[in-house]
């Protein structure tokens, strides 16, 4: 059950500058007129199409970037932690290695890390592997490590990019159940997944991201069944223009 509010973002907008030529710089807006909040013990989903803005919206929520405009309120003293594809990661470290330094990097301790460097290890199931270099773990390999090391964090906002859809299916069941434990006691979470099946049965509420703007915030199946919806019309006008020998429209 979600409880107080704990961060608020009210038209919100983040810039980047973007090489345009010699000497030259144009102004890209990553996020802008975003408004949403965030409650005590809420899972919150993130959607959208690749480069819609999802990833910069959480590393806003972590701190990592501050707004450029707008206003953003977080309850003084709220941690926040992002846990992302590769992000922290050092190849020529070992995953036993890595997995204090993101532990570090979540905000553990370092004797708490150290206690549960064996049920990380168990839970990554990486078996041999979690003594190698990370520089040759795969992709889905990463991810259960980063995964591993995140769901033993307790940092008031957990913030989870793109990292449930990846490994084989005994991974991302484990992590799946994982996850629903996490939200049953209570924590708070900010899940962004291209998984609509994981986003409806995972997240409380749902924010639609497009082209950096906050389309929609509400109940989970409400918001994701629009975007499917949505989705689904807009992939079906692609068919209907290839056929037709068209260029293919910006989806």
């Amino acid at each position: 059950m979600s409880g107080k509010k704990i961060l608020e973002a009210k038209n919100v907008g983040i810039c980047y500058r973007q090489r345009a030529g010699f000497l030259r710089y144009d102004h890209y807006w990553a996020l802008k007129d975003v408004s949403f909040d965030l409650r005590a013990g809420e899972t919150l989903g993130v959607i959208g199409a690749n480069g819609a803005g999802k990833s910069t919206l959480l590393r806003m929520i972590a701190g990592i970037v501050e707004p450029d405009c707008g206003e953003l309120w977080r309850e003084p003293g709220t941690t926040a932690s992002l846990l992302a594809l590769n992000v922290g990661l050092k190849n020529e470290l070992s995953g036993r290695e890595n997995a204090i330094i993101s532990g570090l990097l979540l905000g553990m301790s370092l004797a708490h890390i150290k206690s549960l460097l064996e049920d990380i290890h168990k839970f990554s199931g990486l078996g041999a592997f979690f003594e190698r270099p990370v520089g040759s773990y795969s992709t889905g390999m990463r991810a259960r490590l980063g995964f591993a090391v995140a769901i033993h964090a307790d940092p008031d906002i957990l913030l989870i990019d793109e990292v449930l859809g990846v490994g084989d299916q005994n991974f991302k069941d484990k992590s799946h159940k994982a996850m629903k434990q996490k939200i049953s006691s209570n924590k708070t979470v900010v899940l962004v997944s291209h998984s609509m099946d994981a986003i409806k049965s995972l997240c409380d509420r749902v924010i639609w991201i497009h082209e950096g703007k906050s389309i929609i915030c509400d109940e989970a199946n409400y918001v994701t069944n629009g975007y499917l919806e949505v989705v689904g019309t807009a992939l079906q006008e692609e068919v209907e223009r290839r056929r037709a020998g068209i260029e293919p429209a910006e989806l």
